[in-house]
């Protein structure tokens, strides 16, 4: 089992809800593609390096998980196309 860390930047002009949802539903794909979630790091309302869609602050997450090497590329396929995530980056955790 490899460790990795998921950052996700959420669309800052929907509800709480809303969001807790997104980020509910990228911890259920982990899961089911048979990674283990250990820590949701929330970091909150973050001003943008640039703006994308024309939105200056998104809310940022860090997902740690452990997992095989193929699940990550399955979680990114499927979170590519999630309407209210901005950006995500996912990489292995060497520590």
């Amino acid at each position: 089992m490899n460790k990795y860390e998921l950052t996700v930047v959420v669309n800052a002009k929907i509800e709480d809800d809303e969001r807790t949802q997104v980020i509910e539903k990228v911890k259920a794909l982990i899961t089911r593609f048979g990674g283990n979630v250990t820590d949701v790091d929330e970091w909150g309302k973050r001003r943008l390096a640039y703006e994308i869609q024309k939105m200056k602050e998104a809310y940022y997450y860090f997902i740690h998980f452990e997992s095989d090497a193929s699940v990550p590329g399955d979680v990114e396929e499927r979170i590519r196309i999630m309407d209210n995530v901005l950006r995500y980056l996912c990489v292995k955790d060497e520590a």
